[in-house]
């Protein structure tokens, strides 16, 4: 508990700083705060992701660091370094997101980690750094580029896997795209987009931390013995992928909405074609359950999942409020 508490204090001294050193201080908290998370005393594949993941965060931090005291000490000579200086400062940022072409260590830590901490690597680790991107969304031609190689890497690599931590690390690149998108021009679509995302992934998750799945199989298997689980995955995978008339699909029409209002009609086209691939493996996934068998019509007493039923209608009303508030602010 006490190392969840500050990785939350970390992230929160991250996005409500006004300096960069003392933004990366914060991020150094969260760092070091969520190593002891990923510990596990069952297996060694939590600590070879953990190590991933140190290095990896750690080499961003250094650059970062780098970049913050050299911009302080630049003269009027120099300034014109500063492009490149804020060009790196946001390569180090994008690797702690996870953003293509920055993306190596992200999938190959998902898939060493547990789904509890698969959640908090998806979710709140993306905040602190997507805020401090929202100080440079200046660079339009850079983050165009990351938005396309993101998409484009993202719906590629995420076809064939069968590892479903793998599967989510790619959709999560994907939606990286996007909220990448809807940050450059308006940023209440950009808070709506990553609370729906959030929401959307809980539920997902809690369904496979209890099912113990982390294979396609495993998935196949527990879905054909339940009716109300399959028919909430669906729903939850559907919205993930952006489907209509699926929630998922309201900050996706909210971005594209945006982008074609500004101009960006190539990045557009990019984003929606990238979406429809990655709504390809979430309808493989779906695809082979969607077929009743004999064990489905039997019914299953189970406290448990009244409880993810519960949570999963919960959350979908708190993200129907929470969309017509932002909508009318």
């Amino acid at each position: 508990m006490l190392f969840f508490n500050s990785l939350i204090i970390g992230t929160l001294v991250s996005i409500s700083s006004y300096n960069w050193m003392t933004m990366w201080i914060g991020l150094e908290i969260n760092l070091l705060s969520i190593i002891p998370l990923f510990k596990s005393n069952k297996n060694c594949y939590p600590v070879e992701a953990t190590l991933k993941y140190f290095i990896t965060q750690t080499l961003a931090s250094t650059i970062i660091l780098f970049t913050v005291i050299l911009s302080m000490n630049l003269t009027e000579f120099f300034s014109n370094y500063n492009y490149w200086l804020m060009m790196i400062l946001n390569s180090s940022l994008l690797t702690k997101l996870g953003a293509a072409p920055f993306h190596f260590w992200f999938p190959e830590v998902m898939e060493g980690i547990n789904w509890m901490n698969g959640l908090l690597l998806l979710t709140w680790q993306k905040l602190a750094p997507m805020i401090l991107l929202m100080y440079n969304l200046n660079m339009t031609f850079f983050f165009c580029m990351i938005i396309i190689i993101s998409s484009i890497i993202s719906g590629i690599y995420g076809i064939n896997q069968i590892s479903l931590r793998k599967i989510l690390s790619y959709s999560s690149i994907n939606h990286i795209a996007w909220m990448l998108a809807s940050m450059m021009n308006m940023k209440n679509i950009w808070l709506l987009y990553f609370f729906t995302y959030m929401i959307i992934s809980i539920n997902i998750i809690i369904i496979f931390y209890y099912f113990n799945i982390y294979f396609i199989t495993q998935l196949f298997l527990i879905l054909n013995k339940n009716k109300m689980i399959k028919i909430l995955f669906i729903f939850n995978f559907f919205s993930l992928g952006g489907l209509p008339p699926f929630l998922g699909f309201l900050p996706k029409l909210l971005v594209i909405y945006n982008l074609t209002e500004n101009n960006f009609f190539m990045m557009n086209f990019i984003l929606i074609i990238s979406t429809l691939m990655t709504l390809f493996y979430y309808i493989r996934l779906t695809l082979m359950s969607l077929t009743l068998n004999y064990e489905e019509l039997m019914i299953y007493h189970s406290n448990i999942n009244f409880k993810i039923i519960f949570l999963n209608f919960c959350t979908i009303s708190m993200l129907i409020i929470c969309t017509n508030i932002f909508l009318n602010f």
